[in-house]
């Protein structure tokens, strides 16, 4: 781990000693609920470790819906403190992670005989706009409507609401929040998982800890041991004698489609017209993503999620209740997605009316949080830290907010396409400027079909701890779900540009790229033998 800032290639150097510091917060879980809380424990003078058992943001955090958003759904159901939290985090994420966090607009359909009516939903969205201190909202016609949103259906079309949120890359948000630890002197490492939590008098006062990579075993003692698994919380929590399960996984699976197949000049917002569930699509990294579906997932949680064939019928049906002229079939897909969100279970039949609150539970010394929003990771991280301050005798923090992430310069460089000092800035902070100087001949150009220059990939392999092909495809860049194959095209050149810095033999590459093939078949494809059925459950 170096002062920069950044991970060394492989980042394992080192890694013994470092383990056997004594430490004041172990932190288990690299998603974002993880990264916040080690930022926010790093920055406040604590000594902060982060460890994850697969690659940093590998499970919910890399496969939400890259909406940063303040909860509109949540008004109707009168959760107003939820909104109102929600909005202002992302309200202070636009402007703290700009470049990273950027503004959506988005358009609703307002047709003749469908809910929510025109009314309602202005005045939902008046409250909205209040909360966030703006006036975003408006009203427009059904032609200029048509020309927001082309190929949309117009049959009984009356113009359409039109309102602000936000989006982001979510992975990438992970990794600079995660950097922006480690400049506070937080340590964060992949494929370090937790073999057992390791107690005194009942007490957990760390973990044992076991490498992914070499299979070593480390022990970590730590004053302060916090769960941030999500949906896997439940796995952990057992071994401090209550093991009651309090989560109730439930599956979001997306699709992403070649921006020329579904060209939209904003987002579109619509109701599904088989229940009613809200379903959107938004131009995303050069592509356009659709999502999102919401049930229970049943499966194996050490396996990644995948997409069913009911999911995708029912994902595009919507789309063909939406823009019939397109006739939009699985076809069009490049590629899918799915999360398992972390849920607190309250019992309800439908999984959609499920609160998306954060929950804290302290048990014997093993802090487990879970449940929340990305957009509130900050909300949930000072928390956290707020229900372990008692066990941290001479720490002592206000706890107030601060500004997320630190103001990053723009790199120059006259190579550079238009709006990429500025997406650069906020995907990698301060790394920006070296990442830009250590793009060789070409490498400022963009890959095609991405908004992602070839020297993002170079940057990743030197200097963001990737272990494995799929980090460095799916997560440290997007162009396994951007591109057709999971990028199998574009193999030849990112072997050119990463291979020496990762320091792969022939053999190690030959494998990576055989078990990153197979796993994006399984998990990023499309399912085998879709029924467009339009069944859903």
């Amino acid at each position: 781990m170096t002062p920069a800032g950044h991970w060394q290639a492989g980042g394992r150097a080192g890694l013994a000693e470092l383990l056997a510091r004594p430490w004041d917060v172990l932190v288990v879980g690299g998603g974002i609920t993880g990264a916040g809380i080690l930022l926010e424990a790093a920055r406040r003078g604590l000594r902060a470790l982060l460890v994850e058992q697969r690659d940093f943001a590998w499970g919910t955090s890399s496969r939400s819906s890259k909406l940063v958003h303040g909860g509109l759904r949540y008004l109707k159901e009168g959760r107003f403190a939820l909104t109102r939290e929600s909005v202002h985090e992302r309200q202070t994420l636009l402007c703290d992670a700009a470049g990273l966090v950027e503004p959506q607009s988005f358009a609703f359909g307002d047709y003749a005989g469908r809910k929510p009516g025109r009314h309602a939903f202005l005045l939902g969205l008046a409250i909205y706009d209040r909360m966030a201190g703006q006036r975003a909202r408006h009203y427009v016609g059904r032609d200029e409507f048509l020309a927001l949103v082309p190929n949309a259906d117009s049959a009984g079309l009356q113009g359409g609401m039109c309102y602000m949120d936000a989006k982001t890359d979510d992975a990438r948000l992970v990794l600079r929040v995660l950097q922006e630890a480690q400049s506070y002197g937080g340590v964060a490492v992949n494929y370090l998982g937790v073999e057992r939590l390791q107690r005194a008098g009942g007490h957990v006062t760390g973990a044992l800890l076991k490498d992914a990579l070499d299979g070593t075993t480390h022990r970590v003692a730590a004053r302060v041991t916090i769960s941030a698994t999500g949906a896997w919380a439940d796995a952990l929590r057992p071994g401090t004698g209550t093991g009651s399960m309090r989560l109730r996984p439930l599956r979001g699976s997306h699709l992403v489609l070649p921006a020329w197949r579904l060209p939209l000049a904003q987002a579109v917002s619509l109701m599904h017209p088989h229940d009613g569930r809200p379903v959107f699509a938004f131009p995303w990294e050069g592509a356009t993503l659709v999502g999102t579906t919401d049930i229970d997932h049943g499966g194996d949680l050490a396996r990644e999620a995948a997409i069913t064939p009911q999911e995708l019928d029912y994902l595009l049906a919507a789309l063909r209740c939406q823009f019939p002229a397109l006739d939009l079939g699985a076809h069009d897909v490049i590629a899918t997605f799915a999360g398992v969100r972390p849920v607190i279970d309250s019992g309800q039949a439908d999984p959609s009316k499920e609160a998306r609150d954060h929950a804290l539970w302290l048990e014997d010394g093993l802090l487990t949080v879970t449940g929340g929003k990305l957009t509130t990771f900050r909300v949930i991280a000072l928390d956290a830290l707020r229900a372990v301050q008692p066990l941290l005798p001479g720490w002592h923090d206000s706890l107030e907010p601060v500004p997320i992430l630190a103001c990053a310069p723009q790199p120059y460089d006259r190579r550079l396409p238009p709006g990429q000092a500025r997406r650069l800035a906020g995907r990698h902070g301060r790394a920006a400027a070296a990442l830009v100087k250590a793009a060789e001949e070409g490498e400022l150009a963009l890959v095609p079909g991405t908004q992602t220059p070839w020297a993002e990939l170079r940057w990743a392999a030197r200097c963001e701890a990737v272990q494995h092909l799929d980090d460095l495809l799916l997560r440290r860049t997007r162009i396994g779900i951007l591109t057709k194959h999971g990028g199998s095209h574009l193999l030849e050149r990112v072997r050119a540009i990463c291979q020496p810095e990762l320091g792969w033999s022939d053999a190690r590459w030959s494998a990576e790229t055989a078990a990153y093939a197979a796993l994006w078949q399984r998990h990023y494809g499309l399912p085998a033998a879709p029924t467009e059925a339009a069944a859903y459950g």
